[in-house]
């Protein structure tokens, strides 16, 4: 099963950039598929993103994924 899960934007330094998936999970993560700018949200997936998306649909799905972990530890 393959999972992208959207993460913000915080700095970006050539094709690397920091990403914050919430919650002070920070990660580096590979940019040159997407014309991403520091405070976008994009769509990583295995260390790359993938697609910018838009800051509502990101906090949406964000939303969703932490009722799917909250349910898993109930």
């Amino acid at each position: 099963m393959c999972l992208a899960i959207p993460a913000r934007v915080m700095s970006i330094t050539g094709d690397k950039a920091q990403v914050d998936f919430g919650e002070k999970v920070l990660r580096e993560v590979n940019v040159t598929l997407v014309d991403a700018k520091v405070g976008d949200y994009v769509l990583v997936h295995a260390g790359y993103a993938i697609q910018t998306m838009s800051e509502k649909d990101a906090l949406e799905t964000l939303s969703l994924w932490n009722e799917v972990l909250d349910a898993g530890t109930q």
